[in-house]
C-alpha cells in the first residue's frame, strides 16, 4: 500500500497560525510606515504654503503688490496665492504668482473638502497660542484633532 504525499489538517492549522502571528506582528509596522509618509507630506505642504506667504509678503515689502494703507502686507487668502497679483513694478502689470496649486492637508479628515478648507488659518494680530483667521493669512497649520507620531499635536506644527 502507497501512502499519499500532502499535508495533514494539523500541518495547515499550524501553518495559519505561524502565519497570522506574522502577519499581526507587521500591521503595526505598516501602520507607521503610512503615518510616517503623511507625516512627511504634511512637512512638505506646510513649508510650500509657508514659503508662498513668505514670498507674498517680501514682494509685498518690495512695493511690488498693491498694499493699503495699514494692511500688514500678507495674503488675504490662500486662493490669492494661486491666482496670483499684479506686479506694480512691472509696466505691462503681468502676475505674480506664488502658488501653482494649493496642497490638500494629507492628516485633515475631510478629504473631500477644498485644499484651502482643509488648513487651519492665521492671522497676523491672532495671538500664537490660540491661532484665529482674519483680514490676512498669516500662517496655516493643520486642524487635524490627531497627534504625530513624536507626540506633538498635528495643529502644533
Amino acid at each position: 500500500m502507497q501512502r499519499q504525499a500532502g499535508f495533514t489538517l494539523i500541518e495547515l492549522l499550524v501553518t495559519l497560525a505561524v502565519l497570522s502571528v506574522l502577519a499581526m506582528m507587521a500591521l503595526p509596522v505598516a501602520q507607521t510606515n503610512v503615518q510616517r509618509h503623511r507625516e512627511q507630506e504634511l512637512r512638505g505642504a506646510l513649508a510650500e504654503v509657508r514659503a508662498a506667504i513668505d514670498a507674498y509678503k517680501r514682494a509685498s515689502d518690495e512695493g511690488r503688490i498693491r498694499r493699503e494703507a495699514g494692511s500688514t502686507g500678507y495674503p488675504p487668502s490662500l486662493e490669492l496665492l494661486v491666482e496670483g497679483v499684479d506686479d506694480q513694478r512691472d509696466p505691462q502689470r503681468r502676475k505674480l504668482y506664488f502658488l501653482r496649486r494649493i496642497p490638500q492637508d494629507p492628516i485633515h479628515p475631510g478629504a473631500t473638502e477644498a485644499p484651502s478648507a482643509s488648513w487651519g488659518l492665521r492671522s497676523y494680530r491672532s495671538p500664537p497660542d490660540d491661532p484665529q483667521g482674519g483680514e490676512d493669512v498669516y500662517d496655516v497649520y493643520s486642524t487635524s484633532p490627531a497627534t504625530g507620531l513624536n507626540g506633538t499635536a498635528y495643529r502644533l506644527w
